[in-house]
């Protein structure tokens, strides 16, 4: 069945002009602190960039500065800049009263408010990330937001949609190893005026038994802690390439929609899906589509008629990225 287009909508060209605000000093990268200033910073509170977000985080949390420069090397910070809207006011604070001493407790803020049942103190780290990701899906509705990773080369980009436990977050850290850039792993972020995809280059979590498989298959990379026994296993963060924090100003076209399914065993096999399934799949995987009203039908209707649908099974991450990087090359 031929697809209608959306009426009124466009793709825009990826824009490599630079962000709209203003450039620092190339010093001021979070990863050229000392640790004396980083933690100084962070307990006043934090100004850092990431993707379309100033997000400002206070902590004072041992080995979360270590772990926040590892990660975050690239992002730029901010001291006070009068004026700035700040999209996230974060928070890491331990608990008042006696369970601050005999549990080792934190407890993730959002402007004062805490949305989550206190953490254990030594995984203040990934709660500062699961909490971020909240902060984001359930605030930025400026934008039409997807759960899915997004990956990109050539100003083109797959949108990867996924349950939990379809090794999407394996299969993104795995295609940024293989050089495509990384949009985010968490949020495909359409700007709504022009339709483009938004970065948001954040660090990869890995979880369980994606640790030791991405280890292997780059073993050169640069990864944070592996944070045992956590709410969701065990997890380590992949650093995000340099090359996606320095083009984190750069839109990229939605050009494929790919549905990801690990399958122990299986061949890294493509397949179109059916035109029948495509809307109902992709707004399905939106976090506010229904919010966005009309705005959003008519941007995942837009996708719909201008991009390619797969889903896509796969074992052997060599297999994977190859087969990706033939179908995207034609």
């Amino acid at each position: 069945m031929k697809q209608q287009k959306a009426v009124g909508i466009s793709y825009a060209a990826a824009d490599p002009t630079p962000p709209e605000r203003p450039e620092q000093d190339p010093a001021t990268l979070l990863g050229d602190l000392s640790d004396y200033h980083l933690r100084g910073l962070l307990r006043k509170g934090l100004v850092f960039e990431t993707g379309p977000f100033l997000v400002r985080v206070q902590a004072n949390i041992p080995g979360f500065a270590d772990t926040l420069r590892r990660l975050y090397a690239e992002a730029r910070y901010f001291e006070s800049r009068p004026g700035e809207v700040i999209d996230f006011h974060i928070a890491l604070i331990r608990p008042h009263g006696p369970r601050r001493w005999w549990q080792g407790q934190v407890i993730f803020e959002l402007d004062g408010y805490s949305p989550f049942a206190p953490f254990p103190l030594d995984h203040a780290y990934p709660l500062f990330e699961w909490g971020l990701n909240w902060c984001i899906a359930s605030r930025a509705h400026q934008y039409l937001m997807f759960h899915s990773a997004v990956v990109a080369r050539g100003g083109r980009a797959i949108i990867l949609p996924a349950v939990p436990g379809s090794g999407k977050s394996t299969l993104c850290a795995a295609l940024m190893a293989s050089g495509w850039r990384l949009l985010s792993d968490e949020f495909g972020i359409i700007r709504m005026d022009d339709g483009v995809l938004l970065p948001l280059p954040r660090p990869i979590p890995l979880k369980n038994a994606s640790i030791p498989v991405i280890q292997r298959f780059a073993p050169e990379w640069e990864m944070g802690h592996v944070f045992p026994k956590t709410r969701k296993g065990d997890v380590c963060h992949m650093k995000p390439s340099a090359d996606s924090i320095r083009r984190s100003s750069q839109p990229a076209t939605p050009s494929w929609v790919i549905f990801p399914r690990y399958q122990a065993g299986a061949d890294a096999r493509l397949e179109s899906m059916a035109a029948s399934q495509r809307f109902a799949r992709l707004s399905g995987n939106s976090f506010n589509y229904q919010l966005k009203a009309q705005a959003g039908f008519d941007q995942v209707a837009r996708m719909v008629s201008e991009c390619e649908f797969h889903t896509f099974e796969f074992d052997d991450l060599t297999a994977a990225v190859a087969a990706l990087d033939q179908l995207t090359d034609k």
